[in-house]
This record gives C-alpha cells, sequence and structure tokens, in this order.
C-alpha cells in the first residue's frame, strides 16, 4: 500500500513538472523585434534568389535556377505583387528601384489569354496599393489601362466574368467559373473606379458580385461552379475552400471599404448560412466542411490551408469566438505534420493533398486575431509556423513549395504570393501596430493593402 502511494504520489508531481514545464515554455514571451528582423532577412533571401536567377519573369524556380511567365511572355508578376511589401518591410531603395523598372518595363498591350481572377488580385491590386503608398502615377496609368483590358470579361449575358480575357483583342473564353472568381473583383475594380473617377470599374464588378449573391440557394448557400452565360450551377458542392473562399470575404470587406450596404446586406445573410451548414462540431472542435448548396446535407470532413482564411473573416465581421476555435483548429492542422497540408480530412484526421505551395492563409488569420485579441498565444502560434517555414521550405537561393507536408519533399516553385502575403502577414504580426493602420485598410486577398481614401 505505501509503495503504491508512494508511486502514485512520485507520478502525481512528475506529471505536474511536464505540464508545468510545458506551459512554461508556452507561456515565454516572444521577442517580436527578433521575429521581423528574421522576416526581413528571408524575405531578402528570396528576394535575391529572384533577382538573380528569375528577374524579369514572373515567378522563380529555386531548385532548378530557373523561371516561369505565365503567359510565355512576362507580366513583371513577382515585381508588382511584391512593391508593396518591399515599402512595408522597410526596404525603400529596393522598393523604388523596383517602382521604377516597372514603370519604365511593363507593358500589358500583349496578344494573351489571361486568367482575369489572378491578374486582378496579383497585379491590379498591387498596382493600386502601391500606388497609394508612392503617390507614383505612372502605377495608376498601368492600373487604368490593365483594367480597360479586363473590362470585356464582363460582357456575358449575366454580367458575371468569363474567366479569361485576351488584353490586345478582349476575346473572352471560358463560361464555367466559380463564384470566387465572379465575385472577388470589386475592391481592386472599385478602387480603380474612385481613384480615376470613372464609376464603370466599380458598377461592372459590383453586379457580378450581386449577380453571384443572387443565384444562391434557398437555404442561402453557393456551389463551386457556375455557367456565366446560363447563370446555371454546374457544381452544387457547398464550401469556405478553393473557388468559393474570397468570395464570401469581399462581401464583407467591401461593406467595410466603400461603406456598401448591399454588400452589408449579402455578407449578413451569407454568413447565418454558413454557420446553419457548414460549421461543424466534430470533437469539441469546429471546423468549417462541405454541404449540399440546396439541401444542406453534410458533404466531405475536408478543410484545408485555403479554408484557413476563414478565422480572419471571422474575426473582421465581429464573431470573435468562432474565429479563434477554428483558428485553433487549423493550427492543429498544421501541427500534425510540422506544416500543413492543402487539404486535410478533420473527421479521420488524415491528410487528403498533401502539396504545400507557402500558403498565406493561416498566417493572415494568426495577424488578425493577434490584432483583435493581443493574446500572446497568437505570437507563439506565428513563431512556429515561421520557424516550420524556415525548416522546410528554404533553399540554397530562396524558398520552395512542398510536394508533400508528410515526407517533406521540396516542390520547384516560389509563387509571387510568398512575397505578397505570407511573409508580409509573417512580418505584420511580429512589427508594431504603426507599421500599417489596421482600422484604415482593408486588404485585398492578396494582401495588398487598401487604404479607405480616394485622394
Amino acid at each position: 500500500m505505501k509503495n503504491t502511494l508512494t508511486k502514485s504520489f512520485v507520478s502525481a508531481i512528475l506529471l505536474f513538472a511536464v505540464v508545468s514545464v510545458s506551459f512554461a515554455q508556452t507561456s515565454a514571451k516572444v521577442n517580436k523585434t527578433q521575429l521581423a528582423a528574421q522576416v526581413k532577412t528571408e524575405f531578402l533571401h528570396a528576394w535575391n534568389g529572384y533577382k538573380q536567377y528569375a528577374w524579369n519573369h514572373d515567378d522563380l524556380k529555386p531548385l532548378s535556377k530557373t523561371y516561369r511567365d505565365w503567359y510565355g511572355t512576362t507580366l513583371l508578376m513577382t515585381p508588382v505583387d511584391s512593391l508593396d511589401s518591399l515599402y512595408l518591410l522597410g526596404f525603400k531603395e529596393e522598393a523604388d528601384k523596383t517602382r521604377k523598372y516597372i514603370t519604365d518595363n511593363l507593358s500589358f498591350d500583349k496578344d494573351i489569354d489571361v486568367q482575369n481572377f489572378e491578374i486582378t488580385i496579383r497585379i491590379l491590386g498591387g498596382l493600386l496599393s502601391s500606388y497609394q503608398m508612392t503617390g507614383d502615377k505612372k502605377l495608376l496609368v498601368l492600373a487604368e489601362d490593365l483594367g480597360n483590358r479586363l473590362l470585356p470579361v464582363f460582357n456575358s449575358p449575366t454580367g458575371m466574368p468569363y474567366r479569361y480575357v485576351n488584353l490586345k483583342t478582349g476575346k473572352v473564353k471560358d463560361p464555367v467559373s466559380n463564384p470566387a472568381e465572379t465575385g472577388t473583383l470589386l475592391i481592386e475594380f472599385g478602387t480603380l473606379a474612385k481613384l480615376t473617377n470613372k464609376p464603370v470599374f466599380y458598377e461592372k464588378a459590383k453586379r457580378a458580385l450581386v449577380e453571384t449573391y443572387k443565384r444562391r440557394s434557398a437555404i442561402g448557400l453557393v456551389g463551386e461552379n457556375i455557367n456565366v452565360e446560363t447563370g446555371e450551377w454546374t457544381n452544387k458542392d457547398s464550401h469556405v475552400s478553393g473557388a468559393i473562399d474570397s468570395y464570401y470575404e469581399y462581401l464583407l470587406k467591401c461593406a467595410i471599404l466603400f461603406d456598401d450596404a448591399d454588400c452589408k446586406k449579402m455578407w449578413q445573410d451569407s454568413i447565418v448560412a454558413i454557420n446553419k451548414y457548414l460549421a461543424d462540431e466534430v470533437r469539441g472542435e469546429l471546423w468549417y466542411g462541405h454541404a449540399d448548396m440546396n439541401t444542406g446535407k453534410r458533404g466531405a470532413t475536408k478543410y484545408g490551408a485555403l479554408d484557413a482564411f476563414f478565422p480572419a473573416v471571422l474575426a473582421l465581421g465581429g464573431d470573435l469566438e468562432r474565429a479563434k476555435r477554428l483558428q485553433d483548429s487549423g493550427f492543429k492542422m498544421w501541427t500534425k505534420h510540422g506544416i500543413e497540408p492543402e487539404e486535410f480530412d478533420y473527421q479521420k484526421q488524415e491528410v487528403t493533398y498533401p502539396s504545400y505551395p507557402l500558403r498565406p492563409e493561416i498566417v493572415e488569420s494568426t495577424y488578425y486575431l493577434y490584432h483583435y485579441t493581443g493574446d500572446e498565444k497568437y505570437l507563439q502560434m506565428g513563431k512556429q509556423m515561421f520557424e516550420d517555414t524556415v525548416k522546410y521550405c528554404k533553399t540554397d537561393v530562396a524558398y520552395t513549395g512542398l510536394k508533400s507536408v508528410v515526407t517533406k519533399e521540396k516542390n520547384d516553385y516560389m509563387h509571387s504570393f510568398f512575397f505578397a502575403e505570407t511573409l508580409k502577414y509573417y512580418f505584420l504580426l511580429f512589427s508594431p501596430p504603426k507599421t500599417l493602420d489596421f482600422k484604415k485598410t482593408i486588404f485585398n486577398t492578396e494582401a495588398h493593402p487598401i487604404k479607405k481614401t480616394w485622394k
């Protein structure tokens, strides 16, 4: 009896010691200044690699030390997408050189079919945010030229945009689109309208957003694919992941940025349906899964790197409790293999799509939650994710995505959004609040900060 009690007592003491040490480790203060400096160091490492092996091209392929141009000719994707990050991180001399290179060399007078959504969020958004930062009117001229060349996408019977447009001829193609591509345009086109005093940009993008919303189901959900000529859904799977995600994001953000009452109502209606049919309680954890847009019947129990933007949107919309719980789930997904997968079955706790292309969304949500709560927990979370990214994705010349978060095998590609979003959100998480006025800024879905001023 005595031995049993002694063993139990010793075990209890040891358990308490382990828990105490663990708590001490997790509650240790994060050195924000040091981490912000480290982010800047890693940004420069990746930027210099891009400059050495891929300058004047869209993206770097770090392992082969070559490059990729999206459409066979450069649109300076990485320089434009990275420019406001260069300024925000304090690399003004480098940013000024890059800005001059862009204004001297970038031309949209090219006979190429471009994806409207990607060009809008990366290039149009990047030009507009950098114009607001610098006042360089050449950037606004480029933005307006691009906006005019993209406008033909809206010439469908429904007003929802085609996916592709030729920058020289205006010819459009691919009528089967998705809510993200039809509804993630108003921040950029609306800002262009305000800065140029040309309402057509706002009107076209706003109509596309409204027409998408009007085709929601009787229970308030949208599907994954829609034909912009007929207005018919071709895929009725509903979720907050890729192909739908930023449609919801822009309903809320456009309501705030433009004081748009229609967007506010569309967001308020949509979030009720999202929380009713897509939110999923599993083992006491909050996740958002898939459902049939018409019946609400539960579909796949999958959540992933793209879904991880949603805690930020919930927080921005004032629902901090759900935001915090969902962020905890996303971080659990991250820590399962030391870095997050593209897709994860939260019911089975299994990776279903193992790649990691340096995505920013979970970092974005960490930044938002730290902003709203001030909780040291989110600095700890960000620190671990940043260190994991450095550990698994850094190469001798830059950074690259992973083919598999399970095996950690590297892919040979560094998207421009690594500069535009991932490293920017890490830096903003660790840097002083004065770095950027959060209350007067709305980030587009590519993390280009748009200030609510139209001077």
